[in-house]
């Protein structure tokens, strides 16, 4: 399980930008986190961007990437949604990839941080690594403020997942910690 979280932390990147103007460290003292600076610019580029000021939501599309300090996140869209002018939600969605040298790499068709409960939920394809360890299941949700987290496999067989069961491969000897 302590390897499994370290996965899902760099799914927080999103979450910093919505976060740091309420964060006066400049380090996540989230021990799941490692040392993540979440005061660090945030840089999101794509081939589209478009707000709806009304609605205030904004959605990068084609080609997203997402860097804050040594996180990357890839997706094909990014979509946020605000709730009294603060970012209420963000939905990656399409070939998800989240790596950090620190974290290891979760990637998944679909992820979504919900940031006032402090949630990640990420769906599909679901794979998690961090050296040669493995992780693989349909739906994995990480609450950020508990560190809890919960791997299914929904019963259905993929490509990936053929016993339609959670994987795991963990090698006693390698430096994940």
């Amino acid at each position: 399980m302590k390897h499994a979280l370290f996965f899902l932390s760099a799914l927080v990147l999103l979450s910093a930008g919505a976060e740091a103007a309420q964060t006066t460290a400049t380090t996540s003292s989230q021990p799941i986190l490692g040392k993540h600076d979440n005061n660090a610019p945030i840089n999101i580029s794509s081939d589209n961007f478009q707000a709806d000021l009304n609605g205030k939501t904004g959605t990068w599309t084609g080609n997203v990437l997402v860097i804050q300090g040594d996180m990357k996140m890839r997706a094909n869209s990014v979509h946020m949604t605000t709730v009294n002018g603060k970012t209420d939600k963000i939905f990656a969605s399409g070939n998800v990839v989240v790596d950090s040298p620190n974290s290891g790499t979760a990637t998944g068709d679909n992820g979504v941080y919900s940031v006032v409960p402090r949630t990640v939920l990420m769906t599909g394809n679901v794979i998690l690594k961090k050296g040669k360890d493995v992780m693989r299941g349909t739906q994995v949700t990480v609450n950020m403020a508990t560190g809890q987290m919960v791997m299914t496999a929904g019963g259905a067989k993929t490509p990936n997942n053929p016993g339609g069961r959670v994987q795991s491969v963990f090698m006693p000897n390698s430096q994940t910690q």
